[in-house]
């Protein structure tokens, strides 16, 4: 830029000096006329004529030099203008000037490199918005003076808070559960990381979550703020709590039939096998506890294998007014014992399903229909078709089954009411085996019941085409 001032300062004097150097010239010329003139009116019009032309002339070329040198100078500053103000398109003219080529091809190279940075931190920033909004995790920000300046989707979905609400907030303004921001204050103190697992109560569930904070830090070791990140592990301390209490049960139904068989066993060894009566009776309750042990192990070889993945049913037509029937037959000992009533409302549907599975279903409602009611009540099931669905229930007269228990009623062991199941020889699975084998059949199981009215168990069963 200093060079090409001066040649362009230069350039200037030089015509300035050649137009002075040529009206002295023609002064000097003139001088001689002038001192012999007697009107010297015309010396002064030549002059003045010589002088307008000369300064015409230097208009002309310093207008020339200005739009050849200038110009693009002019257009360089504006452009550059443009970059500061954030306009990245923006573009210098090259023009063929020597002093301001140079310029304008340098300005063009920073242009189109200041757009292509930006472009590339626009689409890094899309990035990593996407991967912060679809990580799965909740995330807050906090910057070095305790105002939220990030949060993701989940985070607002994980304490249902809207965004102006946590936006630029200070982090104890915002409403979290208080072992949440007692986390917060605390990683926000120390500036150090810190991991913690956190149980709250939100509206009527209690939530599990593993809480991860950590400080930010920029260049030079400087402190910018913290981040949390929250696992929502619910689900999993869910299932881990169905798994101790599988192990539990299981161990407790398991050794109940084991302690028996075992007890009467020894007393017999011991001398009373010598008693007709007593040896009759202990073997009468081996034999019983035995099949319950029998019957348990069946029902967890059946759990298990339904609970696999992969599990499939051997789908084809099947009449369930035949399945209904067969289930009714193998039940009626049971049903006759307490007198109950059963009332059949059926009418012929065929549906696509697995013959012998769909009678284990049936047979497990009856039983739980049974062991749930009392003597001289009714049992009615029906079977109709609805929505392009076969719809079957199991209405029973028992004693019914509070709504806080009904969401635990498909669980393995589960029992409404504990003596009476045990008593009944029951396992406490069959529920759980009915709600996996509605489940391969693409069925759904749905429960209805009233405390001291009755429950029903209705079933969704897709028809044969």
């Amino acid at each position: 830029m200093k060079s090409f001032r001066h040649r362009l300062l230069t350039t200037l004097l030089v015509w300035i000096g050649m137009m002075l150097t040529g009206l002295f010239i023609v002064v000097l010329q003139l001088m001689p006329i002038y001192e012999n003139a007697e009107d010297k009116s015309d010396i002064w019009l030549i002059l003045l004529v010589t002088f307008a032309v000369a300064l015409l002339f230097s208009a002309i070329i310093g207008s020339r030099i200005i739009e050849v040198n200038i110009k693009p100078i002019e257009n360089a500053t504006e452009t550059a203008m443009e970059l500061l103000k954030g306009n990245y398109r923006a573009r210098a003219s090259e023009s063929n000037a020597q002093g301001s080529v140079e310029l304008s091809r340098t300005i063009n190279v920073l242009a189109r490199n200041l757009q292509e940075i930006t472009a590339v931190r626009v689409m890094e920033q899309e990035r990593l918005k996407t991967l912060i909004e679809n990580m799965g995790s909740a995330l807050i920000m906090i910057d070095r003076q305790g105002a939220v300046s990030l949060v993701n989707k989940p985070f607002l979905e994980e304490f249902d808070l809207a965004p102006e609400a946590v936006m630029g907030k200070f982090y104890k303004e915002i409403q979290v559960p208080y072992e949440v921001e007692d986390f917060i204050e605390n990683v926000f103190m120390t500036e150090t990381h810190s991991r913690a697992q956190i149980e709250f109560v939100s509206g009527l569930k209690i939530k599990n979550l593993n809480i991860y904070g950590a400080p930010v830090i920029g260049e030079h070791q400087r402190w910018l703020g913290i981040v949390i990140v929250f696992h929502d592990i619910t689900e999993l301390k869910r299932l881990e709590q169905i798994r101790k209490d599988f192990v539990a049960n299981v161990s407790h139904e398991l050794r109940t039939p084991v302690t028996s068989i075992k007890g009467f066993s020894e007393t017999l060894l011991d001398g009373a096998y010598e008693d007709t009566e007593t040896l009759l009776t202990f073997l009468g309750i081996i034999h019983t506890e035995s099949n319950r042990l029998e019957m348990l192990i069946n029902d967890l070889l059946d759990l298990s294998k339904v609970e696999q993945s992969g599990f499939e049913v051997n789908a084809q037509p099947t009449d369930m007014k035949a399945v209904i029937k067969r289930a009714v037959e193998m039940i009626q000992p049971k049903i006759n014992e307490k007198s109950i009533q059963l009332n059949l409302e059926i009418k012929p549907v065929t549906v696509l399903g697995d013959y012998n599975r769909l009678i284990q279903v049936i047979m497990n409602l009856l039983i739980n229909a049974v062991t749930y009611s009392t003597n001289h009540t009714e049992i009615t099931i029906r079977l109709f078709v609805k929505d392009d669905q076969a719809v079957i229930q199991v209405e029973d007269q028992g004693i019914g089954i509070e709504s806080s228990e009904i969401g635990r009623l498909f669980e393995r062991f589960y029992r409404v009411d504990r003596a009476r199941s045990r008593n009944s020889g029951g396992t406490g699975l069959g529920l759980s085996i009915v709600k996996h084998l509605i489940e391969a059949h693409h069925g759904k199981v749905e429960v209805d019941s009233t405390v001291g009215v009755g429950t029903t168990f209705t079933i969704h069963l897709p028809l044969a085409s």
